[in-house]
């Protein structure tokens, strides 16, 4: 079943896996949800982001969401960081949905899932994974540079979220490189094409 039937649902998440990386309240979330433009953000004030980023139990690090699922790579800050990170995510899309087409029940099947990342080369591995997950939209195969709902344009255009999304633990290594960059990475990378030979190096469904 699509968890989002539209833009402003997507858009709506979107908010959520950002500032919701914070335990800090958000009165009023539509507010900042129409002002939304792929290029200026969600207009949060300056002091309301800077306290979001100083509070925050976990770090975004990459990011795609599909019709029916959504992929997140998180560095966990404190114990329990990405347990109550993502309880308050599923929960509020949850509502949302249910409040807005007259839903009830769940909309997510099941608790998520998630993978511990082990190393480096399973780090990059994964950043691939989620980037390259649009290849399976018909509309958007062969084009996920352009996909508006992932993070892979923050890291071959220019980070669109500031501090909200710490891009460079991967982004930097390819930077650090001659003739080599990330966009050149995703684009020759294997991940999603033999995933089913090597089940330990995919996120399953975080």
């Amino acid at each position: 079943m699509n968890i989002f039937r539209d833009d402003t649902d997507r858009k709506r998440f979107l908010f959520s896996i950002l500032h919701y990386q914070s335990p800090e309240p958000f009165e009023n979330m539509n507010r900042f949800v129409k002002k939304y433009t792929p290029e200026a953000g969600f207009l949060l004030g300056q002091e309301k982001l800077e306290r979001t980023i100083a509070t925050r139990v976990v770090e975004l690090t990459s990011f795609c969401l599909m019709p029916n699922h959504f992929h997140l790579l998180v560095r966990e800050n404190s114990e329990g960081g990405i347990s109550s990170y993502m309880h308050r995510v599923l929960n509020a899309h949850t509502q949302y949905m249910n409040t807005k087409y007259g839903l009830s029940g769940h909309i997510f099947q099941g608790r998520y899932k998630a993978v511990h990342v082990k190393d480096n080369h399973q780090l990059l591995y994964l950043s691939a994974y989620i980037h390259r997950n649009p290849r399976e939209l018909k509309a958007w195969k062969g084009k996920e540079f352009e996909y508006p709902w992932s993070s892979l344009q923050d890291y071959t255009k220019g980070n669109r979220w500031g501090g909200l999304l710490e891009a460079d633990i991967i982004a930097e290594q390819f930077d650090a490189r001659p003739n080599s960059n990330y966009a050149d990475f995703v684009r020759t990378s294997t991940a999603k094409a033999f995933e089913d030979e090597i089940p330990d190096l995919i996120p399953a469904g975080l």
